[in-house]
């Protein structure tokens, strides 16, 4: 019965049929036909169709949300089956931070993969406030998150990077005084927000007057390399040859360099899992 409730689960998240059927990997009419069986079995239309998509009905949402719930439920009695085991497999679920998750992530997991092929990867990335719901929700083994964390559970310190402003012209905070170039700045968590603006306020001179927002790290980063602003970024996510542009540390008041740490998050029960266990071994590795 597992399956059937899988398929009303991505059902439910998709709200379409072609979608839902490119996930389970079948054909839209053989879909169709496994759904009108589910409901025939339950005796109640669990969708409504449309042009538009898929609408749960009343009835759709008490079955959905016991299929979900029975899904969780065989999960966690897989887990702690293959916990059992000596062979590490199972499923490593992860969420973190995007930065981390360009530009750190990838080689640590290269290297997991490689000494624990059985394993599956699932990988979420967005902001750190995100993240926490993941964990506080018991939805993930692993959060990676930017700035101190707001976390119960076990928390094991990773790493710090560095601050710096980056342009292919200016090369002192000084001149910042001087130019028209606007600032180039991604979204991001309100905690690194709000380190930006406690730094801008440490100065002699007022913030910038023009601003270009952008959605991602890598496109605020590209932007400031093509010379068309500046922009403050961590030094996890400068890879590019140093010549090509200056890159100027941020001070705090006390002449110390403005740094971001990075957190990873978990809890008791996930360690007992030996993916997870693996998983922390590696990064001390």
């Amino acid at each position: 019965m597992s399956t059937e409730y899988k398929v009303l689960s991505i059902l439910d998240e998709e709200k379409n049929m072609r979608r839902a059927a490119e996930r389970l990997y079948v054909s839209q009419p053989a879909l169709s036909q496994r759904l009108q069986s589910i409901e025939k079995a339950w005796g109640v239309p669990i969708f409504l169709r449309s042009q538009k998509g898929l609408t749960v009905t009343p009835a759709g949402e008490r079955i959905i949300a016991f299929a979900n719930d029975t899904l969780k439920r065989e999960e966690k009695v897989y887990e702690a089956l293959t916990s059992l085991s000596s062979e590490v497999h199972g499923t490593l679920k992860l969420a973190v931070a995007s930065i981390i998750g360009q530009y750190w992530l990838p080689s640590i997991l290269k290297r997991f993969v490689e000494n624990y092929p059985s394993v599956k990867i699932s990988l979420v990335t967005g902001w750190s406030s995100e993240i926490l719901k993941y964990l506080y929700e018991d939805d993930i083994h692993v959060g990676i998150i930017r700035g101190k964390p707001d976390w119960r559970g076990r928390s094991h310190y990773l790493l710090s990077d560095e601050l710096y402003l980056v342009d292919t012209t200016i090369r002192s905070i000084e001149e910042l005084q001087q130019t028209e170039k606007p600032f180039i700045q991604f979204k991001s968590d309100s905690t690194y927000y709000q380190e930006i603006q406690e730094w801008w306020q440490t100065q002699s001179f007022a913030p910038p007057k023009k601003t270009i927002v952008v959605d991602q790290i890598e496109t605020c980063k590209q932007m400031a390399l093509n010379g068309i602003g500046y922009a403050i970024l961590p030094s996890i996510s400068i890879t590019e040859d140093v010549n090509e542009y200056y890159r100027i540390p941020l001070l705090d008041k006390e002449g110390k360099p403005l740094k971001r740490d990075t957190w990873l998050l978990t809890n008791d029960t996930a360690l007992q899992l030996k993916q997870v266990e693996k998983f922390l071994e590696l990064l001390d590795t």
